[in-house]
């Protein structure tokens, strides 16, 4: 073979792959674009998106939520971005229970009164409702919720009031302990009475119970142990994206 058809077929073969990689470059960019497009219309799947707690819960959802636990700015910035009415309060106590962040969610359907907590728990909060306690409510129980009963977030205690114990969530209102539910046709659902079973009632209170594993750090209810058999715990200590559900 002559030389200068040695050369020609070289500068095709050249040419082929430059073509090749020029079509791969053009792929992956056209990819990445559709990605971005596709996330920007799905913003509770994008890691990199705001939170926002009108969005339905995504991939990244979780991950945001444990973000703002340990950041009462990030935390707040959420709230006034989703439009969720609420008050700073002046930080209160001292020690192990001081207070820094004290936040009162002003239109709460929480009884007897709203409670101070930490911006996360009140976030929380927020979203438990929206997914699972409104739900729940009309879908098991054919009914409106019209308010929820608590038996209050902050006390200045070690868990279950021994010396010796780590200091409660609640001892820096990280936590709310929630006892019953009461619908708008006047029915009263409550932890104590309704959890066993498998009528309406109890399937209602496991659905608020399961719902609450993805918005809190740790939710506690009467399967975890006899402290906890009228009332459902939760808190927003940072446990990780799993966090602990019982």
């Amino acid at each position: 073979m002559k030389w200068s058809a040695i050369l020609k077929r070289l500068r095709g073969a050249r040419l082929s792959r430059i073509d090749h990689l020029a079509f791969s470059a053009l792929l992956l960019a056209a990819l990445v674009l559709a990605a971005k497009g596709w996330l920007d219309a799905h913003p509770q799947h994008n890691p990199w998106a705001p939170l926002d707690l009108r969005d339905p819960p995504g991939w990244a959802t979780q991950a945001k939520i444990a973000a703002m636990r340990s950041d009462a700015a990030i935390c707040r910035g959420v709230l006034e971005r989703s439009e969720i009415a609420f008050e700073t309060l002046d930080p209160a106590g001292e020690g192990a229970c001081a207070r820094t962040d004290r936040t009162l969610l002003s239109q709460a359907p929480l009884r007897p009164n709203v409670p101070p907590t930490t911006c996360a728990v009140a976030a929380g909060v927020e979203i438990w409702l929206r997914d699972a306690v409104r739900p729940a409510a009309q879908e098991e129980l054919g009914a409106p919720l019209a308010s929820i009963e608590h038996y209050g977030a902050y006390s200045c205690r070690r868990m279950y009031s021994r010396d010796d114990a780590p200091w409660s969530e609640h001892a820096t209102g990280n936590a709310i302990d929630v006892a019953a539910f009461v619908l708008e046709d006047g029915r009263r659902i409550t932890v104590l009475r309704d959890w066993d079973g498998d009528d309406a009632e109890a399937r209602f209170l496991r659905r608020v119970r399961d719902g609450a594993c993805g918005p809190f750090g740790t939710v506690l209810g009467p399967e975890y142990n006899a402290a906890h058999r009228d009332h459902f715990h939760f808190d927003q200590a940072a446990r990780g994206l799993g966090g602990v559900c019982r």
